[in-house]
């Protein structure tokens, strides 16, 4: 372990203080926790990534009331699930989700391989950290786990400087999260190390008056806790723009168009979309029966992980299609057909409905 810096404290002595800290402050009642199987601790994993606890928890209720099982999961079609994804964010997740329980289903009998952490991450979508929580948490068995909640605690703990995104940094994380990972009580230490990061060893203003390793913590003993872990260095957003077209019919219907399986809102159903407004025009003439242009409603910005973008929402009227299109639906706001929904195109279709539209709340 050439990368590990010194441990702050033995391995069994770091396993005695974070358990009897997880034993009165932990979290020991979250849905996924009882019964806690493989497939349970996987959905909640993903849905976990990038995503608060509190967020989750209505979104895993709905999921495990419509896919129990994993060959539930992996028999529904795509559209369903992303539809209970919708608000969740992060799309790819879904997606990765549902097609891993499909291989599970063909190669793995239904059941997700969690005797090796390598099985695991032989799926789309689970990495080493997922993959190690699944195997602690629904099997018991030795497997370590290094999600943001660990990074942010072993880097304060030893004060070790550089992003925890850098290869460099996160081996050396590693290598101390597999020296402090215990032989016993491995769901309950798991959930301990989550716990403490994401309840104590907050992101803004940890609790360091209450830690149990507050003797111990360089980053407490230095005064500045809050400057570790360093931030990834920052990039200017780029901004895109785009022109979302609300085409209506004579019965107050909105066209839908599916996405490509993959890229942004993969697989969701979303409004066609322009560059420019001479693109536009011209799918009305080649596509659409008498269009009328309405007056524009105000633009408006989303947000992503890696850009911005400017959306102007078109509105227009028309009698028809001029032909059938291929991944295309007519959708009627006051009878919502379940669709996976792009985040902005949701919330114009609310803007539309008579009544709010029955549909998941969440991040977007």
């Amino acid at each position: 372990m050439a990368d590990m810096p010194t441990p702050r404290l033995g391995a069994s002595e770091f396993y005695r203080r974070l358990l009897a800290w997880f034993d009165q402050y932990g979290r020991h009642d979250l849905p996924w926790q009882s019964p806690r199987s493989a497939y349970r601790v996987w959905v909640s994993e993903i849905m976990l990534q990038q995503t608060q606890v509190a967020t989750v928890i209505p979104y895993f209720e709905r999921f495990m009331a419509r896919f129990p099982t994993l060959e539930s999961l992996a028999l529904a079609p795509q559209d369903e699930v992303l539809h209970l994804w919708t608000g969740l964010g992060y799309y790819a997740r879904a997606r990765n989700l549902h097609k891993a329980a499909q291989l599970a289903l063909e190669a793995h009998n239904g059941e997700l391989p969690t005797e090796s952490v390598d099985a695991l991450v032989a799926l789309p979508g689970i990495g080493r950290s997922t993959a190690g929580a699944i195997i602690a948490q629904s099997t018991g068995n030795r497997a370590a786990i290094l999600d943001g909640n660990v990074k942010r605690s072993l880097t304060r703990l030893h004060a070790i400087p550089g992003w925890p995104g850098k290869p460099a940094v996160e081996r050396t994380l590693w290598a101390l999260a597999d020296y402090y990972t215990p032989s016993t009580r491995l769901a309950d230490f798991t959930q301990a190390m989550m716990d403490f990061g994401a309840t104590l060893c907050k992101r803004s203003k940890p609790d360091c008056t209450c830690c149990p390793f507050n003797d111990v913590c360089l980053a407490y003993a230095q005064g500045e806790p809050q400057r570790y872990p360093e931030s990834k260095p920052k990039k200017a957003l780029p901004t895109r723009c785009t022109i979302m077209l609300l085409l209506r019919d004579s019965q107050g219907r909105v066209w839908l168009e599916q996405r490509p399986p993959s890229g942004l809102w993969g697989g969701l159903w979303s409004l066609p979309q322009f560059d420019t407004h001479s693109e536009l025009n011209d799918w009305l003439e080649q596509h659409v029966v008498s269009p009328k242009r309405e007056t524009a409603m105000p633009g408006f910005q989303h947000t992503f992980s890696h850009f911005r973008l400017e959306i102007t929402p078109q509105p227009v009227s028309c009698d028809r299609l001029s032909e059938v299109r291929e991944h295309g639906v007519w959708f009627d706001v006051n009878h919502p057909r379940e669709l996976g929904l792009a985040a902005p195109v949701k919330a114009l279709l609310g803007q539309l409905a008579s009544f709010t539209l029955n549909l998941a709340p969440g991040r977007v």
